[in-house]
């Protein structure tokens, strides 16, 4: 299900920020699907909220992929903009991500160092070891918080921000996410979704100056259902 102004998941508001959960299958901007964007919602939802007259503001401070759930962050300012741009640049924001990974990667606790290189026609991102021609560094840490059968959950923070990152270094690790057919997963997902999940986000606020974490909640689908369930036995 893909949000709609009546379902939006506000995680936290203020008047300079506002941060809401993602559900896999919404675009954050607009595209040449012409697909409504979560933007949009979220403007549509200040707009009615604060009785707003005329156009509101409302910038992007970074995206998810489509099939990707989780934290997003807009600015409601553009003074709050251009300060969380600055915060993006010089990589003053933590986040935290979970996968589910088909098999078992080894060791549990790992970084994972490859070369990224865009292809923009087929928008995939190809991971080699060796830099090249028109590639980029890419280093991620990830923890396994959970083993089962044929899937593993992992904890995956960036030092790198690249396109496709997670998705692509993982699946280069012999351990594509669960439903990403693109990136090696055996089938996909019936919602079209990936397991891959935004779960967290710190910051110092950019205007506030005061610490700011925010937590998504997780979609609500068996496999995630199960990983909230061993987590909370743990």
């Amino acid at each position: 299900m893909r949000t709609t102004k009546s379902n939006l998941q506000v995680l936290h508001e203020d008047n300079h920020l506002i941060i809401v959960n993602k559900r896999a299958g919404d675009i954050v901007q607009g595209d040449k699907t012409g697909d409504l964007p979560l933007s949009e919602i979220v403007k549509e939802y200040i707009a009615d909220k604060y009785d707003k007259p005329g156009k509101v503001f409302l910038g992007v401070v970074h995206r998810l992929d489509r099939p990707t759930s989780g934290v997003v962050v807009f600015a409601r300012t553009s003074k709050a903009l251009e300060r969380m741009n600055k915060k993006l640049r010089d990589r003053n924001i933590d986040k935290i991500y979970w996968a589910v990974v088909q098999g078992h990667p080894t060791p549990e606790e790992r970084t994972l160092e490859h070369h990224l290189k865009k292809n923009p026609k087929n928008n995939k991102s190809t991971a080699f070891k060796e830099p090249g021609e028109g590639t980029k560094k890419a280093i991620l840490h990830y923890e396994t918080l959970l083993q089962f059968d044929l899937y593993s959950m992992l904890e995956v923070t960036l030092e790198t921000g690249r396109h496709h990152q997670i998705r692509s270094q993982l699946s280069a690790s012999g351990h594509p996410i669960k439903g990403d057919l693109k990136y090696g997963s055996r089938r996909s997902n019936k919602d079209g979704s990936i397991h891959l999940h935004a779960r967290r986000i710190a910051f110092e606020h950019p205007v506030k100056k005061t610490p700011l974490e925010v937590v998504a909640p997780l979609p609500s689908d068996p496999l995630w259902d199960l990983c909230e369930e061993r987590l909370s036995d743990d």
